[in-house]
């Protein structure tokens, strides 16, 4: 009585490996697609340039732009700047419409 119950118990046990074995089985190829899908979304998230906020717009804007937005928004003639600075007008002309960078 005692053997028939240790011998159940022992293919009882058996039967569980050998699920857990076929479960590992089918759920392995699962997981390593899984893993790869995941592994290409963030390859391919990674190639995408970042999206530039307001502040980064502003910041890669070229110097001649600045310059003449600044000059504009201040009121200020080009003549203006560059007596204050000691350059032709056409320096700043030059500067403004980026023919120039010295």
């Amino acid at each position: 009585m005692k053997s028939d119950f240790l011998t159940n118990l022992f293919f009882r046990a058996l039967q569980t490996v050998s699920i857990a074995t076929m479960l590992v089985q089918l759920l392995l190829p699962v997981a390593i697609v899984a893993a790869l899908y995941l592994l290409w979304r963030i390859a391919r998230n990674l190639e995408k340039p970042p999206k530039l906020t307001e502040e980064v717009k502003i910041v890669r804007k070229s110097l001649s732009e600045t310059l003449k937005e600044n000059r504009t928004r201040c009121k200020m003639t080009q003549e203006f700047v560059a007596e204050t600075i000691g350059v032709s007008r056409q320096a700043v002309s030059k500067w403004e419409n980026g023919v120039s960078h010295s």
